[in-house]
C-alpha cells in the first residue's frame, strides 16, 4: 500500500465514502490535485477491491478499503492532536508533518500516543479519532452549502486542508461556532452566515462556495421548555 494510495481512501473516508459516493471532484479539491490525475487512482483502488465506482455518481469505501482508512485516520489525528496539544503547533501547520508521521508510525508507538494523550475522541480540527478496536461515533456529514436558508447550526469540523484550515483561521470560523444561514449566492458565489453566540447584530461572514462544502455542520436543537 503506497502513501498516495492510503491519502486517497483517508480523504474518502473524510469525506464521507463510507456510507454515501464521492465524486472526483471533491476528492481533488481534498487533496489539492488536479481533478483529472483522479481518475486513474480510483480505478486502482476499485481494481484492488478498496473502493467501488458508481458512473456519474462517484466512488465509496469498501469494508476492506474503511479498515484500511480507518487506521490511517486514527495515525493522523492522533499525531495531529500531539502537534497542537504538545507541541502548539497552530491548526493549520499540523497536516503536512502529520502527514509524514503517520506514514511511519508503528502500532506499539501509537498506543503509547494515545495513552500520553488520554485517548482523545477527536482531533483539533473536529475529526473522529477511532479507538484501538476501531469503534468510534460516525462524524458529521451534512456541508454547510447544503443547509436552507434561515437555519441554525453548530460548525462541527473542517476537512483538513492547509489552504482551507488558513481561510478560515483569516474569516475568524471555529469549530462550536453557532451560526444562521442568511443566504447562499448563486453561481457558485458565498454563503452569508451570521454569528449567533456574537453580541454584535452585525457580525455576519462569507464563506466561499468552495469551503462551504468543506465545513460540516449540525444541527442545533432548540432547548426543551419545561413547565
Amino acid at each position: 500500500m503506497t502513501p498516495m494510495k492510503e491519502d486517497y481512501l483517508k480523504i474518502i473516508f473524510e469525506l464521507g465514502g463510507k456510507s454515501k459516493k464521492i465524486s472526483n471532484k471533491q476528492i481533488a479539491i481534498g487533496l489539492n490535485i488536479a481533478a483529472g490525475s483522479v481518475t486513474e487512482m480510483v480505478a486502482k483502488l476499485v481494481e484492488e477491491g478498496l473502493a467501488e465506482h458508481t458512473p456519474y455518481s462517484g466512488i465509496s469505501l469498501t469494508e476492506k478499503g474503511i479498515e484500511i482508512a480507518e487506521i490511517m485516520v486514527r495515525k493522523h489525528r492522533i499525531w495531529e492532536t500531539f502537534l497542537v496539544e504538545k507541541l502548539g503547533y497552530k491548526l493549520s501547520e499540523v497536516d503536512d508533518d502529520a502527514e509524514v508521521l503517520e506514514h511511519v508510525t508503528s502500532d506499539r508507538l501509537l498506543d503509547s500516543l494515545d495513552e500520553f494523550l488520554g485517548y482523545p475522541t477527536h482531533c483539533p480540527h473536529g475529526g473522529v479519532i477511532p479507538d484501538k478496536e476501531g469503534h468510534y461515533q460516525e462524524d458529521s456529514h451534512t456541508l454547510l452549502a447544503d443547509v436552507p436558508e434561515g437555519k441554525v447550526v453548530m460548525v462541527d469540523r473542517f476537512i483538513d486542508n492547509r489552504e482551507l484550515l488558513n481561510y478560515l483561521d483569516e474569516i475568524d470560523l471555529d469549530i462550536g461556532d453557532k451560526i444562521q444561514v442568511m443566504h447562499h449566492a448563486p453561481f457558485e458565489g458565498p454563503t452569508t452566515v451570521k454569528l449567533i453566540d456574537n453580541v454584535s447584530d452585525t457580525d455576519e461572514r462569507q464563506i466561499s462556495y468552495k469551503a462551504a462544502h468543506y465545513v460540516f455542520v449540525q444541527e442545533v436543537r432548540p432547548p426543551i421548555n419545561k413547565r
